[in-house]
Formats: structure tokens, sequence, C-alpha cells
């Protein structure tokens, strides 16, 4: 799995012109899954984004996960996050298709919330508009 995590002091994602989700302070986070991804990739992305510290402590210091602040997140899924680039034109092929990517990224959003998170999503494999405030800014790309 790789997913781009960006903190934000808002995001939300349109999507025929409705918002389907909306969150506060928090993670934006594009998803990508690989076709040979599992289960276990899943819950090791779900436990990076909960215990990523990238909050400000009275310090200064990114020293505080998501938790601490009360934060949200918006998890979006992103195939072109394996995207093949040697040519002009990219190829997709590494990205799982939906048999496999949908219960992975749904196990994901699972495992957040079972820890507390408000979670809200997009609509997997819909043509979406995704707003957001990067809050730093501060992006960070994560890998299993």
């Amino acid at each position: 799995m790789r997913a781009v995590l960006t903190r934000v002091s808002e995001a939300s994602v349109v999507v025929d012109g409705a918002c389907v989700g909306a969150i506060g302070r928090g993670y934006l986070v594009l998803l990508g899954v690989h076709a040979e991804d599992t289960p276990e990739q899943a819950l090791k992305m779900a436990d990076r984004i909960a215990g990523l510290r990238v909050f400000e402590d009275e310090g200064g210091k990114m020293n505080r996960n998501l938790a601490a602040v009360g934060g949200g997140v918006l998890l979006v899924s992103q195939f072109t996050l394996y995207a093949d680039t040697r040519s002009r034109r990219p190829g997709f092929t590494a990205a799982a298709r939906p048999d496999v990517a949908v219960p992975l990224y749904e196990q994901v959003i699972a495992e957040l919330r079972g820890r507390g998170f408000p979670v809200e999503t997009g609509v997997f494999g819909a043509d979406m508009a995704v707003h957001s405030v990067n809050d730093g800014p501060v992006t960070i790309i994560l890998e299993t």
C-alpha cells in the first residue's frame, strides 16, 4: 500500500456536485492499493496513519499524533499512486483491481474507526474533486 498523507486544517471531497466527506483538523490520506497487497498490509497502514506524530507539541516540535489533537481522517482511494511512468502514458497494472482494492481500502477505514477516529471517505472509483488546506505544509508518503 502507498499513501500520500497531508496534515490539513480542513479537507473535503465532492462527487457530482455534492460533498460526500469533510473533516476539520486532521489528515487527508490518498490511498493506493497494490495488486499484491494483503490484509496485513492494510492493518500496518492503519497503524502508521494512527501513530504518525506530525502535530506540534507546546514546544513547536512534531510530537503529537492524530489522537492527541482530536483529529479526523478523510480517506480517498487513489489507484494512480501506482502509476508506471516509464513512458509518457502512465500504466496502472500494479494497482489492485476493485475486487482486491475495495476490501483492503475498507479494512483501513474500519481499523481507523475502530480506534475511535472520525473517518470520512470519498466514493471508490468515482470522479472526485478533493479540496484541502494543507497545514504546514506537511505532506508525507507512507508505504507498507
